[in-house]
């Protein structure tokens, strides 16, 4: 009784801490610019409407939080765990996995709650199962043995530290640049295939706000690469990236035909905007308790969701889009509408609900049929390259 009354007040405490924001300006105009701090201490740029909005959240978040409590308190604290039981165990056992299972997949949904994401997100994506693998000492030894060592990698990571999110009141310090260093030259070292590519930092940068500590950060960037994300995304040559591009634009025709028509005669090239989506997982182009609900899902039901909330972002304003006569209003569309959707439902409502169903299968099936084209076009622009690496 004393753990549970525990928990509660914990969850009371949290709850209280989600501030209600006011803009920093006495505003009665929607169109009048405000700024303000979110709870992951970005800074926000919206008009009142916005403020409003993300108020709601808020409240939708302490709504969430109460009921991931009371889960914890009726059910234990790791019972998020319990959606796979052996098949030699009890019917009535298997039952209540699949309870669970159909319960935690309808709640990550609707967003797991910010003090329980670290915990949350380190189970179900398979970083703690990952991290029981090696030794204990593993992450202190691995930054500790490349320490002040140089290579192509570290050079371009000290380049884009002061870049990452600038003006960030903890990411923008020393302190803040040095976790992330450590963070990004740690995983350069343990796969020298991928090393470090731009955008990685964006990702790591978010993932050291949510978990907290560097090494649960670690952890959490390599499962990312080496088990969630398709394979070769950050390679040399973004061959996976490419592929996702393709796929993506299958999955607009098929999903959202209208749109694809008029961005085809517009001769608009999706990768102008997807690719930095595919690269940074959307954390350079959503607000960030937006982004941090794209990722719940994409930790438990895998890289699917980021076609999900792709093609969400096209659907959305797809009345708008075909009134655009040029790429650049396209492009001008595109961004607006990330910048401004600072509630969550809004997206992942059209990515599940209007989308409609995608099985990670049929994903698995729209890459390998894109694959043999893009290793193709990369071999191409390859032999075009003369030996200094300039483009003949």
């Amino acid at each position: 009784m004393h753990g549970t009354q525990s928990k509660r007040d914990l969850a009371f405490e949290y709850q209280a801490q989600i501030p209600i924001l006011r803009p920093s300006i006495h505003a009665r105009r929607a169109n009048i610019t405000v700024k303000f701090q979110d709870i992951y201490g970005f800074t926000v740029e919206g008009n009142v409407d916005d403020v409003n909005v993300l108020n709601e959240v808020r409240e939708k978040v302490r709504q969430q939080g109460r009921v991931w409590w009371a889960l914890e308190a009726s059910k234990g604290a790791n019972w998020y765990l319990e959606t796979h039981v052996s098949s030699t165990l009890k019917s009535s056992l298997k039952f209540t996995a699949l309870v669970n299972q159909i319960t935690l997949k309808r709640l990550i949904r609707k967003g797991i709650p910010p003090n329980l994401r670290p915990k949350v997100w380190f189970a179900m994506s398979g970083a703690a199962k990952k991290k029981s693998t090696v030794p204990e000492s593993y992450y202190n030894d691995l930054t500790t043995a490349v320490v002040d060592k140089v290579t192509p990698a570290t050079k371009q990571i000290d380049h884009d530290l002061p870049r990452t999110f600038p003006g960030h009141p903890w990411l923008d310090t020393p302190e803040g640049h040095a976790a992330l260093q450590r963070v990004l030259v740690g995983y350069s070292f343990r796969d020298s295939d991928v090393g470090y590519c731009q955008g990685l930092n964006y990702v790591a940068a978010l993932l050291l706000l949510v978990m907290k500590t560097e090494e649960d950060a670690f952890w959490m960037l390599a499962v990312l690469l080496e088990n969630v994300l398709v394979s070769d995304c950050y390679t040399n040559n973004l061959s996976g990236c490419h592929v996702e591009q393709r796929v993506f634009k299958d999955l607009l025709a098929k999903k959202c035909p209208r749109i694809a028509a008029h961005l085809e005669e517009l001769e608009f090239d999706v990768s102008l905007v997807c690719t930095e989506w595919f690269l940074c997982l959307f954390s350079k182009s959503l607000p960030s308790e937006t982004t941090l609900r794209v990722w719940d899902v994409l930790f438990y039901e895998g890289a699917k969701v980021l076609f999900h909330a792709a093609l969400a972002i096209f659907k959305m304003k797809e009345e708008e889009l075909l009134m655009a006569s040029h790429v650049g209003d396209v492009i001008n569309i595109i961004q607006r509408t990330t910048h401004h959707l600072f509630d969550p439902d809004e997206l992942l409502t059209v990515a599940f609900d209007k989308i409609g169903f995608m099985t990670t299968t049929t994903i698995s099936k729209q890459r390998k049929k894109q694959e043999p084209a893009v290793m193709a076009e990369l071999d191409q622009r390859l032999r075009r390259l003369n030996p200094n690496g300039d483009e003949k």
